[in-house]
């Protein structure tokens, strides 16, 4: 402190002046000093941990994308397996895209406001895992699917309630499941970062896996469902759900810090004294009051 008024150049200004001017001058320069400091500690941490969080994240968005390879294919499955007219399996699909569309809002305002972006997404990531399993046994057992026959004869038999059942309540979960993580993810994996750089680039990176994971699985899951079976695409969906959740989750500890972090700035103390805050050094301008208000 005695090396911030060490100085004679003032000797035209009050001595009252002088001294409240150094002072917040040197508190100033202490507190850049600080920040600096902390930015650069920070900044190492961040530099040493960023490589794992963007592989972990690159690889959940991968496989829970890889999972959606079952809405490409499921109008040809519905008139294949389950002797659904054509009209009504292009309108459930047609459903089925604008919820998954549409589910993503939903999960928005859930992370922002009540459970967290981690929270909504392994949770929507169990719904997607368990709606790909109910979608996977109507191709696996016989009992939850009709009898095979030609496409497009009368005597097809109807499916029954309980198969219509847990059809469409495998077709609700995967959608609402895959609307709750499509984008959350891309927004936690964004807080992972502080320099806003660093985010932008995940932002490409995520953009990028997500439509080029979509590309491949449209293209394989059909073909492997066209040419081999039903239940091995279906198979797959499920270990690509499983997978995106394991890896998901096996990267909490990388997470954690951000939740803390973000948790003890919940409700900040802020100092009631003007000398603690940054204000221009200019005598013409009249110097405002810190207020504890944290909105204008």
């Amino acid at each position: 402190m005695s090396n911030c008024l060490d100085s004679s150049s003032t000797a035209l200004l009050p001595f009252k002046v002088t001294v409240q001017y150094k002072l917040r001058t040197c508190t100033f320069q202490q507190r850049k000093l600080g920040a600096a400091t902390d930015t650069h500690r920070e900044a190492q941490i961040s530099n040493a941990k960023r490589g794992g969080r963007t592989a972990l994240l690159s690889r959940t968005v991968t496989c829970l994308t890889l999972g959606e390879g079952w809405v490409a294919n499921l109008m040809v499955y519905m008139i294949q397996e389950f002797h659904i007219t054509s009209i009504n399996s292009a309108l459930i699909s047609n459903i089925v895209n604008g919820f998954v569309n549409l589910f993503p809002v939903l999960g928005a305002i859930i992370a922002d406001s009540f459970l967290g972006s981690f929270q909504v997404i392994w949770i929507s990531s169990f719904i997607s895992l368990l709606g790909t399993i109910l979608l996977d046994s109507t191709a696996t057992f016989d009992s939850l699917r009709p009898q095979r026959c030609d496409i497009g004869l009368s005597l097809c038999k109807a499916p029954s309630k309980v198969q219509f059942a847990v059809l469409y309540s495998g077709i609700a979960l995967a959608c609402l499941g895959l609307g709750g993580l499509r984008f959350t993810l891309a927004t936690m994996g964004a807080n992972q970062f502080e320099i806003p750089q660093h985010q932008g680039i995940f932002f490409n990176w995520f953009f990028i896996l997500t439509y080029a994971s979509t590309v491949i699985s449209s293209a394989a899951f059909v073909y492997i469902e066209d040419n081999l079976s039903w239940r091995l695409g279906s198979g797959l969906n499920i270990a690509a759900n499983l997978a995106g959740v394991v890896i998901f989750l096996s990267g909490k500890h990388f997470y954690f810090p951000v939740i803390v972090a973000s948790v003890k700035k919940w409700k900040p103390v802020l100092s009631s004294r003007s000398e603690d805050y940054y204000q221009e050094q200019n005598a013409v301008t009249s110097l405002m009051t810190a207020t504890l208000e944290q909105k204008f």
